[in-house]
């Protein structure tokens, strides 16, 4: 029999990957990126944020809220496969909780 990865044989499984799981993942990789160029391109200015990538930072926040509530919402289906809303609600809180120092040290 084939042997792909060390696993010999077949699965027989009714899981499947939620789309919505799916979302959240890429939802929580585009805000985390976005806060990483904001970020970046201050650091590039020598420290002098532009309204833009507050602004760009606030949109993030928007999309890892809709993320978290995407990764909650497929991870309560049954029978799917956890890793894309795990990892999706692990990248989404931790852009979560980037946005809100950065905003947070700017308000100060």
């Amino acid at each position: 029999m084939l042997r792909i990865f060390g696993r010999q044989g077949y699965i027989f499984t009714d899981k499947k990957n939620p789309k919505w799981g799916i979302m959240s993942t890429i939802l929580g990789l585009v805000a985390g990126a976005a806060i990483c160029l904001a970020v970046h391109r201050t650091y590039l200015d020598g420290g002098a944020a532009r309204m833009q990538y507050g602004a760009v930072v606030l949109l993030a926040l928007f999309y890892a809220a809709a993320g978290l509530v995407l990764g909650i919402r497929s991870l309560m289906e049954k029978d799917i496969f956890r890793f894309f809303p795990v990892a999706g609600i692990f990248l989404n809180i931790l852009t979560v909780i980037a946005s809100g120092i950065i905003l947070y040290l700017g308000v100060i």
